[in-house]
């Protein structure tokens, strides 16, 4: 059970200006609205007349009541030390594209994040899709979803595990993935599948294609095989971290609603980030593995023989894509220039290729609450609240 966290609201106090003009009955100056001609005015009694020039309206600059920096946070789906220097191109893209400065920062794991958007210390932030859940129960009035992302077309994605060890395998181990249809789990070819697979890659038509390396080494294809999630029981497994939802919440509840005792039937350790638990597999650290799918791509260009000594065995059911999480305090149009701006920056090649690097995106779509349901539900299975 999470303990509550508290945290000091810091109320933001907004400055009124309100401008008083008293009127004399007999001598008066009018002023014209914008956009109408001088008027000539006579005091009451006299000749005199005043002549008062037609007041100039100026449109506001609509960016003028935003911040002059925004925070932008970050947990380690990769490398922390690498990922600050990873995501600095998006952070210049926005900048630009705002007109103000969007800062960027790594924080060390999914807790920190959450903390620190609930105290004003960061007003923009990337979870995954637990992280969303338990930072918006925590403080359900201060924050909100803005963008959902999109891996292929797809709006969900799903956990997989992964061994060094074919022994477990029920069949040979093959090139290609596993993913859900029709309340079953089945093996597609490895350029069938929906998330971007070790070993493929896009050629410059948008075709998929086996990967090769820059230096012409070839990348090893992801392979698969059949197994139980039984076959954990005393072995030792890598999860990401505790609120990872495919690196450790829909997993543990598999091993719940399979009377798998976390505590007495398996060894088990939180690495961190999915990076590490592939790393962690693949050196034979620990026999079995957590990531998202498919995070063995993530050290290819350092082990392009991850795909064969990786091997996926079974997935967990499908999840709702990760987002970005805005303060409500921002303004409105604030954040709907930053969900805009981050689509125009995923139509860029620097885009393409930086948001597939540290996250796979392909794209993007407005965020819809009530489509984390079914993360609330698995947390609730498992005893785990966000306050």
């Amino acid at each position: 059970m999470h303990k509550r966290i508290l945290i000091p609201l810091l109320l933001a106090l907004a400055l009124v200006l309100a401008a008083c003009a008293s009127t004399d009955s007999e001598d008066t100056t009018t002023t014209a609205a914008s956009g109408a001609e001088e008027t000539t005015t006579t005091a009451a009694g006299t000749d005199e007349t005043t002549t008062t020039a037609a007041a100039t309206t100026t449109t506001a600059d609509p960016t003028a009541a935003w911040p002059e920096t925004i925070v932008y946070g970050f947990i380690p789906s990769e490398q922390a030390e690498t990922l600050g220097d990873s995501i600095q191109p998006y952070m210049d893209f926005l900048s630009e594209e705002l007109g103000i400065e969007v800062e960027g920062v790594v924080t060390q794991d999914y807790n920190g994040l959450v903390v620190a958007m609930g105290a004003g210390q960061a007003d923009l932030g990337a979870f995954g899709p637990f992280g969303y859940v338990q930072a918006e129960a925590l403080y359900p009035d201060q924050l909100g979803v803005l963008i959902q992302s999109v891996r292929f077309g797809s709006g969900t994605y799903h956990g997989q595990w992964f061994t060094n060890d074919a022994s477990i395998c029920e069949d040979e181990p093959v090139a290609g993935a596993i993913e859900n249809a029709d309340g079953a789990t089945a093996t597609v070819e490895p350029f069938d599948a929906v998330a971007l697979q070790v070993g493929v890659a896009f050629d410059d038509d948008g075709n998929k294609v086996p990967e090769t390396l820059e230096d012409g080494t070839a990348v090893d294809p992801g392979l698969t095989c059949t197994a139980s999630i039984d076959a954990v029981k005393g072995k030792t497994i890598a999860f990401t971290s505790a609120t990872s939802t495919s690196g450790a919440v829909f997993p543990t509840l598999q091993l719940l609603n399979l009377g798998i005792d976390i505590e007495n039937d398996v060894t088990y350790s939180y690495l961190g980030s999915h990076t590490d638990t592939v790393g962690a597999v693949y050196n034979g650290d620990f026999d079995i593995g957590l990531s998202f799918d498919d995070a063995r791509r993530n050290i290819r260009k350092d082990s392009p023989d991850v795909g064969s000594k990786v091997i996926v065995f079974n997935i967990t059911d499908e999840i709702p894509n990760d987002v970005v999480v805005a303060r409500t305090e921002l303004p409105e149009d604030l954040r709907q220039a930053v969900y805009d701006a981050t689509e125009k920056f995923l139509d860029t090649e620097e885009g393409v290729a930086l948001f597939d690097e540290i996250y796979g995106w392909t794209g993007i779509r407005p965020a819809t609450d009530s489509d984390f349901d079914v993360v609330r539900e698995a947390a609730a299975a498992l005893g785990i609240e966000g306050d």
